[in-house]
Protein backbone atom coordinates (compact mmCIF):
# COMPACT_ATOMS: atom_id res chain seq x y z
CA UNK A 1 0.00 0.00 0.00
CA UNK A 2 0.78 3.43 -0.99
CA UNK A 3 1.18 5.70 1.54
CA UNK A 4 0.71 9.63 1.31
CA UNK A 5 3.68 12.23 1.34
CA UNK A 6 4.54 13.80 4.08
CA UNK A 7 3.99 17.50 4.34
CA UNK A 8 8.25 17.94 3.98
CA UNK A 9 7.51 15.69 0.93
CA UNK A 10 5.00 17.28 -0.55
CA UNK A 11 6.61 20.76 -0.13
CA UNK A 12 9.83 19.68 -1.80
CA UNK A 13 8.06 17.70 -4.82
CA UNK A 14 6.04 21.03 -5.67
CA UNK A 15 9.65 22.84 -5.70
CA UNK A 16 10.79 20.03 -7.62
CA UNK A 17 7.79 20.82 -10.29
CA UNK A 18 8.26 24.48 -9.77
CA UNK A 19 11.82 24.29 -11.27
CA UNK A 20 10.53 23.41 -15.06
CA UNK A 21 11.63 20.60 -16.90
CA UNK A 22 15.22 20.01 -16.47
CA UNK A 23 15.77 18.56 -19.58
CA UNK A 24 14.19 21.49 -21.36
CA UNK A 25 16.67 23.75 -19.57
CA UNK A 26 19.90 21.87 -20.68
CA UNK A 27 18.53 21.94 -24.37
CA UNK A 28 18.13 25.69 -24.14
CA UNK A 29 14.28 25.92 -24.13
CA UNK A 30 13.86 27.96 -21.16
CA UNK A 31 11.35 26.72 -18.57
CA UNK A 32 8.44 24.92 -19.33
CA UNK A 33 6.06 23.16 -16.87
CA UNK A 34 6.91 19.92 -15.09
CA UNK A 35 5.73 16.89 -13.63
CA UNK A 36 7.63 15.25 -10.63
CA UNK A 37 9.50 11.85 -11.87
CA UNK A 38 10.48 9.51 -9.38
CA UNK A 39 14.13 8.08 -10.27
CA UNK A 40 14.06 4.94 -11.60
CA UNK A 41 18.04 4.40 -10.46
CA UNK A 42 18.40 1.32 -7.74
CA UNK A 43 14.48 0.45 -7.37
CA UNK A 44 12.39 -2.54 -8.49
CA UNK A 45 10.67 -2.89 -11.27
CA UNK A 46 7.37 -2.36 -9.30
CA UNK A 47 9.18 -0.07 -6.66
CA UNK A 48 9.25 3.60 -6.80
CA UNK A 49 11.95 5.62 -5.49
CA UNK A 50 11.20 8.23 -2.65
CA UNK A 51 9.66 11.78 -2.81
CA UNK A 52 12.96 12.66 -2.14
CA UNK A 53 14.68 11.60 -5.52
CA UNK A 54 13.01 13.68 -7.89
CA UNK A 55 13.48 15.29 -10.86
CA UNK A 56 11.27 17.47 -13.23
CA UNK A 57 10.41 16.59 -16.26
CA UNK A 58 7.84 18.05 -19.11
CA UNK A 59 4.72 15.39 -20.21
CA UNK A 60 7.29 15.25 -23.42
CA UNK A 61 10.62 14.23 -21.54
CA UNK A 62 8.57 12.17 -18.57
CA UNK A 63 5.65 10.46 -20.42
CA UNK A 64 5.88 11.49 -24.27
CA UNK A 65 7.76 9.43 -27.24
CA UNK A 66 10.91 11.52 -26.63
CA UNK A 67 10.69 10.53 -22.36
CA UNK A 68 12.01 9.04 -20.01
CA UNK A 69 9.34 5.96 -19.46
CA UNK A 70 9.19 5.72 -23.18
CA UNK A 71 13.09 5.37 -23.84
CA UNK A 72 14.14 3.96 -20.85
CA UNK A 73 17.43 4.50 -18.81
CA UNK A 74 20.20 3.64 -21.76
CA UNK A 75 17.97 5.59 -24.60
CA UNK A 76 17.26 8.65 -22.99
CA UNK A 77 21.08 9.07 -21.24
CA UNK A 78 21.95 8.96 -24.89
CA UNK A 79 19.51 11.13 -26.30
CA UNK A 80 20.08 13.78 -23.45
CA UNK A 81 23.67 13.33 -22.50
CA UNK A 82 22.46 12.72 -18.55
CA UNK A 83 21.41 10.07 -16.84
CA UNK A 84 19.23 10.30 -14.00
CA UNK A 85 21.60 10.45 -10.55
CA UNK A 86 23.02 13.63 -12.94
CA UNK A 87 19.71 15.21 -13.53
CA UNK A 88 18.82 14.84 -9.64
CA UNK A 89 22.16 16.10 -8.61
CA UNK A 90 21.68 19.10 -10.64
CA UNK A 91 17.77 19.81 -9.22
CA UNK A 92 19.29 19.62 -5.78
CA UNK A 93 22.31 21.58 -6.47
CA UNK A 94 19.53 24.01 -7.83
CA UNK A 95 16.94 23.93 -4.81
CA UNK A 96 19.52 23.80 -1.24
CA UNK A 97 23.04 24.56 -2.96
CA UNK A 98 22.67 27.84 -1.58
CA UNK A 99 22.15 26.92 1.39
CA UNK A 100 24.40 27.28 4.37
Amino acid sequence: MKRAPTASESRHMGRVAALGCVVCRNLGFGETPAQVHHIREGVGAAQRAPNWLTIPLCPMHHTGPLGYHALRAAAFERMYGATELDLLSQTLEELYGDRK
